[in-house]
């Protein structure tokens, strides 16, 4: 699945003291959709083993957004490398007419736990991707 979207309400306690959502809870917003496409597509690890680290994280602030409001995000996978993943995040409200309130980056990499290295995508979710042979 290349674009992944996740409608996430926001809390009133994730308000800063200028009533605006703390810059951090942008990246738990990309963090909560990120995790939830990965148990959607069976990337969660179940012990020692392998599966995906986030090895950067970037995010433009683009506007304010304030409480109430549902956002929505959507997570698009523009780069599928031997063992990492490059991912644009939109941070909108869920409106008919939505505003852009945030973009960002992800870099995911497959890792082996027990090496402590980078090791190629599974078959399996590659070809959820579309990108297996």
């Amino acid at each position: 699945m290349r674009v992944y979207r996740k409608v996430i309400p926001l809390r009133w306690g994730d308000l800063d003291a200028m009533n605006h959502l703390n810059n951090t809870l942008y990246f738990r917003l990309m963090e909560e959709a990120r995790i939830c496409w990965f148990h959607d597509n069976d990337m969660m690890t179940k012990g020692d083993g392998d599966g995906p680290i986030l090895a950067f994280a970037s995010c433009d602030f683009l506007k304010p957004m304030t409480y109430p409001c549902d956002s929505r995000v959507t997570q698009t996978v523009v780069r599928v490398g031997r063992s990492s993943m490059d991912l644009d995040m939109t941070i909108e409200n869920d409106d008919a007419s939505p505003t852009l309130f945030a973009k960002g980056r992800n870099v995911l990499v497959w890792m082996d736990y027990r090496t402590g290295k980078s090791a190629p995508w599974p078959t399996r979710l590659l070809a959820a991707l579309g990108d297996a042979d």
